[in-house]
């Protein structure tokens, strides 16, 4: 491979495994809420049909 080929590999790859670390720190930060915590009213439902 030539360098600039090399270069651009070992770009792509930090931006790939860049971008998973900090979305995994982003989860870790603030982690998703579970749908069982939703307490959905009665009427709620968006099924708005007139």
């Amino acid at each position: 491979m030539s360098g600039v080929a090399i270069v651009f590999m070992i770009i792509s790859m930090l931006t790939i495994w860049g971008g998973l670390v900090l979305a995994l720190i982003n989860l870790s930060r603030h982690p998703e809420k579970d749908d069982d915590d939703v307490i959905e009213t009665a009427g709620a439902t968006g099924n708005n049909s007139l």
